[in-house]
């Protein structure tokens, strides 16, 4: 079951890490042109304030239990990624796109 556990760590640590490096290091008209139309309905700072979340978030799920140093924040790190992803849900439903990307993640996160 640990092995799982790393599995799916490792993989949600990827998809956090790349989504938030993205969100952090492009301007948001460039997000918006490649298929983030959600970041026009926010300030800019507000997009690199979600993509930092979820690279600290990533890396929470990772370096504490590799740490053994304070592993508690790894369970706390996937429930704050979890909230961040069913905000995620909540703007894709109001904008009338599909949420299913964000749905999958944030069950994967809350597991």
């Amino acid at each position: 079951m640990i092995i799982a556990l790393w599995i799916l760590n490792g993989l949600l640590a990827l998809v956090f890490i790349g989504a938030g490096a993205m969100k952090v290091a492009r301007p948001k008209s460039a997000l918006a042109a490649n298929g983030m139309a959600w970041a026009d309905d926010f300030a800019d700072p507000t997009v690199k304030l979600i993509g930092a979340a979820e690279v600290v978030g990533g890396i929470g799920l990772i370096l504490p239990l590799l740490t053994g140093v304070a592993p508690i924040l790894t369970p706390i790190a996937a429930a704050a990624l979890t909230v961040v992803m069913v905000a995620a849900i909540a703007v894709h439903v109001r904008r009338k796109e599909n949420p299913a990307p964000a749905v999958v993640v944030a069950v994967l996160s809350g597991v």
